[in-house]
């Protein structure tokens, strides 16, 4: 009976065969368990089509652990994972100029987009099978030891299945924000400064209501020293007359006899 292949391509001896030379099978072997394992190989991509071979009983490219994708494939490559029958994970880095799609049946597929890295699996379920990422890559890198998000460590941050497109300067107003969702939502379309804000909140905090807001519309200065600039400071007005026939008015700061001040005085 003769030697037969997992879907990996391991060699299984059969009973009574390779007698004498079942070692140097059996060291092969284990050369194949570690690059499976462990091993690390970089595949130049030049067209949009790839088959990564896993062959039975010898070195090759689809059954190395990490698979670094590089070259110029000239648009979106599609890498077919064969055989369709085996599981096997993978890392996959993608340090070409396109994004590779990677498929090994009619099921579903997993993209890495130009500059990223993914882990997936193969299911290994023959002509339906299926590739599945391991681990959404959202995030491509979060650096958690780092005081504030930039783009050197996170390159896209997604909610909801849309990906926020705001600058790392705009992300980094929210570090220490505390407030709620509907907190926020209040301030949806202010264009203030943030000097007028603040004193908004003060007056909230004071106890003031958004009607006696209104009161204030328009005011751009001390409300007292308006006011006082605007206050009545005649208490005695004198009229005299000149030689063309037209009257004089003048103003004084104190009652004359007899008056209090406060009043307002005429003399004719």
């Amino acid at each position: 009976m003769a030697s037969s292949y997992t879907p990996a391509g391991i060699e299984l001896i059969a009973d009574g065969e390779q007698s004498g030379t079942w070692g140097q099978t059996t060291n092969t072997n284990w050369e194949l368990v570690e690059e499976m394992v462990a091993g690390v190989v970089s595949i130049a991509l030049t067209a949009t089509t790839y088959t990564l071979t896993t062959s039975n009983g010898a070195t090759s490219d689809g059954r190395h652990a990490v698979i670094v994708f590089t070259g110029s494939p000239g648009g979106t490559c599609t890498v077919t994972v064969s055989p369709n029958d085996m599981q096997k994970v993978y890392f996959i880095k993608n340090s070409s100029d396109q994004d590779v799609t990677l498929t090994q049946g009619s099921g579903t597929n997993v993209t890495v987009t130009s500059g990223d890295t993914k882990i997936l699996y193969c299911d290994g379920a023959g002509a339906s099978a299926n590739v599945v990422s391991v681990i959404s890559s959202e995030f491509t890198t979060l650096d958690a030891t780092t005081a504030n998000i930039t783009t050197a460590n996170i390159t896209t941050f997604n909610l909801g299945g849309t990906n926020v497109t705001s600058t790392a300067a705009e992300l980094n107003i929210l570090d220490g924000v505390t407030s709620t969702a509907a907190e926020l939502n209040k301030v949806d379309g202010y264009t203030g400064s943030a000097t007028e804000l603040n004193y908004a909140k003060s007056l909230y905090d004071t106890g003031v209501t958004s009607t006696e807001y209104d009161y204030l519309d328009g005011v751009t200065s001390n409300i007292q020293t308006q006011l006082n600039s605007k206050q009545a400071t005649l208490t005695n007005i004198s009229d005299s007359s000149s030689a063309n026939g037209y009257g004089t008015r003048t103003v004084s700061t104190s009652a004359p006899s007899g008056g209090s001040n406060g009043d307002i005085w005429y003399r004719y």
